[in-house]
C-alpha cells in the first residue's frame, strides 16, 4: 500500500486534535431595569369614568439604559434595604429597592468540590460581575414604575411559614403591593396587586422579568441547551444560544406562555404566569452580554376605589428531574423538559431512575455508572448475539459470493440477481447485521446523555484521584500526575481514563469481525488514539462509562468468537493477508 495515504491520515489526525482544542476554547471559554420605558403603543381606553380617552399600554418594557458600573457583591448584599429568604433549599434576600429578588444561593450545592467553597450562587445584584435577578413591577398609564423606588416590608424574613408583603404608594394615590410566598423547594410566588385610591381611573399592567449576564453561563451544547428557554402554545421553545440571541436582538415566540426563563446545564430560572393572563412574553438582548426575559400582563382599567391582582411563579433552583416533574404534575406544562431530554426521553428517564437506585444501593456514583452500563449491555446482549450470528453467516457465504462475482463480472445485473438468490437459498439476511446496531444506537446515546444531564453526578467522587465525576480527569500524564509544577496544555491533558479509553477502543477495533481494506484498517488503528485526545476534556463519568462499555464489548466479542469460530478464523486470515 502507498504510505502517502497513511501519512495523510496522520497529518489530518494531528490537525483534528489541534483544531478540536482551539475550537473548544473559542466556543466554550471558561466561565468565570433602571430606566423609563422607551417603547409603548397607544390604545383607546374609555370604559371607566374619569379615565383619559387615550392612554399608552405597554407592549414592551424597552431596553435598559442605565450606564455601565461596577458594584461589589459584598457591599450590595450589606445594604439594610433587604428582607432575608430562608428555606430548606435556598437562602438569600429580597432587595426593597426595586422589589427585586437578586440574592439566591442553593444550600444543597457547593461551588466546587472543596467543602469550604460555599453554596452555588444563582442570583446576584445588578452591576455585580455575575448579575442575575428577577424583578416584579407595574406599568401605569403606559409608564413603567421606577425601578429604584423603595418598598416597605411587613416582615424581616421570607420562609415557607412566613410570607412577606411589600408595599408602596405613588404620587397619584395608587397603592401597589407584592406578596411573596415560597415553598419547600425552589418556587417563589409573587402576588402583585394595585388599589386605586386616587381621583381618576388608571390603566395598570403588572410585569415580571429575569435579567442576567451570560458571562457565567454554561456552554450551549448539542445535548445540553444553555440559554433562553420556555414553553409557548404547548410546545418547548429553546432554539437559540446566547450568541444567537445577541445577533437576533429580540424574540417573541408564538403562543401563550406556560413558562419562560434561562437554563444552564444544572440550573434553571423561570417565570410561570397565571393561565391565560399574559399579554406579551419574550426575550431580549440588552447588549454588553446582558439578556432579559419579559412577562407583561394585559392592561386593566382600574376605577377609583377598584383593584387588580395577578400571581406569577418564579422558579430559581437546580434542575432536579423529580422536582421539575412534581411541578409539571401540578399544572406547569412541560416543566420537566427544562432538562434537555430530547428525542430519547423514553429511555433517559428510566436510566436516570435506575442510576439513582444503584447509587442508593452502593453509595458511589462511579460504581453506579459501571453497574448501569453492565445492566444495559446485558439487556442488549441478545441483539449483539444475533448481529454476530448474521456476520458469521455472511462470512460463510464469502467464497460463493466471490465465485458469482467472478462468473458474472461483466454482467452486474445478473451478478446482483445471483447474489440475491444465494441469500434466499441460504436463508441469510444481509441487513440482519446492521439492524441490531441501529436499535442499540438510541439506547447507548440516551445513556450517554443521562450522564451529561444528571445533576446527581455533579461533584460526586469515584476513587482515588477522581473527586468529581462531572469534571475532566484531573490527573495528567505529562506532568507526572501533578508531581511536576506546571499545567498541561488542553489538548495534551491526557489522564489515565483517557488512556484506558484509547487502549480499550483499539482492542475492540482489533477484534471487529467486519472485513476492512488496508486503508480502513490503518484508519481504524489511528482512530482510537485520536478519540483519546478528543474525549480527554470530557467529564470523568463519561469516560468511565465508555471504558466500561469497551471492556464489556471486548468480553462480549471474545465470547461470541468462541461461539462462531469461522468469524475468528476469517478475521485472522484477513489480518495475515493484510500483513503479507
Amino acid at each position: 500500500m502507498d504510505n502517502r495515504n497513511l501519512l495523510l491520515a496522520v497529518v489530518l489526525s494531528g490537525l483534528l486534535i489541534l483544531g478540536w482544542d482551539l475550537g473548544m476554547r473559542f466556543f466554550y471559554p471558561e466561565a468565570s431595569l433602571t430606566a423609563p420605558m422607551d417603547a409603548a403603543e397607544p390604545a383607546a381606553q374609555t370604559s371607566a369614568a374619569g379615565a383619559p380617552d387615550t392612554v399608552k399600554v405597554a407592549s414592551d418594557l424597552g431596553s435598559d439604559a442605565k450606564p455601565a458600573q461596577k458594584v461589589d457583591l459584598a457591599a450590595a448584599l450589606a445594604s439594610p434595604d433587604r428582607v432575608a429568604i430562608d428555606t430548606p433549599r435556598i437562602a438569600g434576600s429580597i432587595n426593597l429597592v426595586g422589589a427585586r429578588i437578586d440574592d439566591i444561593v442553593l444550600k444543597d450545592y457547593r461551588q466546587t468540590v472543596a467543602k469550604d467553597s460555599g453554596p452555588v450562587r444563582l442570583f446576584a445584584p445588578e452591576s455585580t460581575p455575575d448579575q442575575y435577578f428577577a424583578e416584579f413591577g407595574f406599568v401605569t398609564g403606559g409608564a413603567r414604575q421606577p425601578s429604584n423606588a423603595r418598598w416597605q416590608a411587613d416582615g424581616a424574613k421570607l420562609t415557607p411559614e412566613t410570607p412577606v408583603t411589600l408595599t408602596r404608594t405613588d404620587a397619584s394615590g395608587i397603592t401597589y403591593t407584592i406578596r411573596f410566598t415560597v415553598d419547600q423547594d425552589y418556587m417563589i410566588t409573587a402576588e402583585q396587586s394595585a388599589t386605586n385610591s386616587g381621583t381618576n381611573a388608571a390603566i395598570i399592567q403588572p410585569f415580571a422579568l429575569i435579567k442576567r449576564t451570560d458571562k457565567n453561563a454554561t456552554p450551549d451544547q448539542f445535548i445540553a441547551h444553555s440559554g433562553p428557554v420556555g414553553v409557548f402554545g404547548g410546545t418547548l421553545w429553546d432554539p437559540h444560544s446566547y450568541k444567537e440571541m445577541a445577533e437576533i436582538g429580540r424574540e417573541t415566540p408564538e403562543g401563550a406562555p406556560s413558562w419562560l426563563g434561562f437554563t444552564d446545564q444544572y440550573w434553571l430560572t423561570a417565570l410561570v404566569p397565571a393561565k391565560g393572563k399574559a399579554d406579551n412574553a419574550g426575550f431580549r438582548s440588552l447588549g454588553n452580554d446582558l439578556f432579559r426575559s419579559d412577562l407583561i400582563y394585559a392592561a386593566s382599567t382600574v376605577p377609583v376605589g377598584g383593584s387588580i391582582s395577578q400571581k406569577t411563579g418564579l422558579y430559581a433552583g437546580a434542575k432536579e428531574s423529580q422536582i421539575l416533574d412534581k411541578y409539571e404534575d401540578s399544572g406547569i406544562t412541560y416543566f420537566g423538559k427544562a432538562i434537555s431530554w430530547g428525542w430519547f426521553e423514553i429511555f433517559e428517564k428510566p436510566f436516570l431512575w435506575l442510576l439513582r437506585i444503584l447509587n442508593g444501593l452502593v453509595g458511589n456514583f462511579g460504581v453506579a455508572i459501571i453497574l448501569l452500563t453492565v445492566i444495559i449491555r446485558g439487556l442488549m446482549f441478545p441483539i449483539a448475539q444475533k448481529q454476530f450470528a448474521s456476520m458469521a453467516a455472511m462470512k460463510a457465504l464469502q467464497p460463493k459470493m466471490k465465485s458469482i462475482q467472478e462468473r458474472f463480472k461483466d454482467d452486474k445485473q445478473r451478478q446482483q440477481q445471483e447474489i440475491m438468490k444465494l441469500y434466499k437459498d441460504e436463508k441469510v439476511n444481509p441487513l440482519a447485521g446492521c439492524l441490531p446496531l441501529v436499535i442499540q444506537i438510541p439506547i447507548f446515546f440516551a445513556l450517554y446523555k443521562v450522564l451529561v444531564l444528571a445533576i446527581e453526578m455533579r461533584h460526586e467522587p469515584f476513587v482515588f484521584w477522581i473527586k468529581d465525576l462531572s469534571a475532566p480527569d484531573p490527573a495528567h500524564v505529562l506532568n507526572l500526575f501533578g508531581m511536576l509544577p506546571y499545567d498541561v496544555p488542553g489538548f495534551l491533558a491526557i489522564g489515565p481514563l483517557a488512556i484506558l479509553l484509547g487502549i480499550t477502543m483499539w482492542l475492540t477495533f482489533k477484534l471487529n469481525p467486519s472485513a476492512m481494506d488496508p486503508v480502513q484498517q490503518q484508519m481504524f488503528s489511528i482512530m482510537p488514539w485520536i478519540l483519546m485526545f478528543v474525549m480527554a476534556p470530557f467529564a470523568a463519568g463519561l469516560l468511565l462509562y465508555w471504558v466500561t462499555s469497551n471492556l464489556l464489548t471486548l468480553a462480549q466479542q471474545s465470547y461470541l468468537y468462541s461461539r462462531h469460530p469461522q468469524l475468528k478464523a476469517a478475521s485472522a486470515a484477513a489480518d495475515k493477508a493484510a500483513k503479507g
